[in-house]
């Protein structure tokens, strides 16, 4: 596959994301109490936690859906605070969703274009009489758009409706529309989510191919077995609390993480 040309330095290791204290409150329920964790540059980090935990309100607080009760999320050195939801697009933040959000009527090519328009310039007026700046960067998007296609797998699909590609396309065509926003965290909702073995061991290989493109990615996923398989490490929350980060190894043996989300062993119970 042909990887989808770069314009973001990454400074390997660094934070890029820092979630400080962060409460989440829906009237007397808190979603979030107090949550603290960072994501380094260029690795890939899993957010797991059974339902109810708080793995998705922790991903709208970061991509704007959610502002926080309380605490800063801080996105490369600065705080999103009041920022809107195009606003951290453009400041670096793309994300998929757990259900799928193409347009439907629009083709696999038409998606991922869409996508490019977070850094187009051309003003209004521009885009309306065609200046060549706008005419540049249709060209350029089109092109980029191509070559992220080919990234993730569907570029033989491009010319065809979003609603007409097999589930398994849709799912990546939406993962090459968030990569056209050129981001530098990438937050991947549940993308395994009704995937058979083979397109799971595919989406892996997928995601490693992202992370080796330069880009940082969070994963939200239920199935153990590709979380282990593919992140760096791995933040655990339970009940909206953080009750365990770190290596994959370290989370598989850790005895919170083993009663919360990943079940009693055999001999526990005997």
């Amino acid at each position: 596959m042909v990887a989808p040309t770069r314009a973001i330095a990454t400074d390997v290791g660094a934070d890029l994301l820092q979630m400080k204290d962060v409460t989440m409150k829906f009237g007397g329920l808190t979603a979030l109490d107090a949550v603290t964790f960072e994501i380094r540059r260029g690795e890939i980090l899993g957010l797991i936690g059974p339902n109810g935990a708080g793995k998705t309100t922790c991903f709208n607080a970061m991509t704007g859906v959610y502002k926080p009760t309380s605490g800063d999320v801080i996105f490369d050195g600065r705080p999103l605070g009041a920022l809107k939801r195009n606003q951290i697009t453009r400041r670096g933040i793309a994300r998929t969703f757990q259900n799928i959000r193409l347009f439907s009527e629009m083709t696999a090519l038409e998606n991922v274009v869409v996508g490019t328009d977070a850094r187009h310039r051309t003003s209004v007026p521009g885009a309306l009489f065609r200046s060549s700046r706008h005419r540049r960067e249709e060209k350029d998007a089109i092109e980029r758009s191509m070559a992220l296609l080919e990234f993730v797998g569907v570029g033989g699909r491009a010319t065809e409706k979003a609603r007409n590609l097999p589930y398994g396309d849709q799912r990546r065509l939406e993962i090459a529309r968030a990569l056209a926003t050129e981001p530098k965290l990438l937050c991947l909702d549940e993308p395994a989510a009704g995937f058979n073995p083979a397109e799971k061991a595919a989406l892996m290989d997928l995601i490693r191919k992202i992370r080796d493109d330069g880009y940082t990615v969070l994963l939200i996923e239920h199935d153990m077995r590709l979380v282990m398989g593919v992140t760096d490490r791995i933040v655990v929350l339970e009940f909206g609390k953080k009750i365990a980060e770190g290596a994959p190894a370290e989370i598989r043996d850790n005895p919170a993480v083993i009663a919360a989300y990943l079940g009693v062993p055999d001999d526990a119970s005997a």
